[in-house]
């Protein structure tokens, strides 16, 4: 996880989760498979944070795929 240079616009993943509309499993499968950056809490490390511009980028590009 990074935490070198922060975007300012960061959500929990499970606010990303709900923006995309996707499941638990399919975000953690994102996570993994690396679609987001994702950072750490600094007050809570189990918190996972990403940027809610690449969240609005992916549901972008999944809109023009569908």
């Amino acid at each position: 996880m990074n935490n070198i240079h922060r975007p300012d616009d960061l959500i929990r993943s499970t606010e990303a989760r709900r923006l995309l509309g996707v499941s638990t499993v399919k975000m953690t499968q994102l996570i993994k498979d690396g679609a987001f950056t994702v950072y750490e809490d600094l007050l809570d490390r189990r918190v996972k944070l990403i940027s809610r511009a690449e969240v609005e980028a992916l549901k972008v590009r999944s809109v023009k795929a569908a």
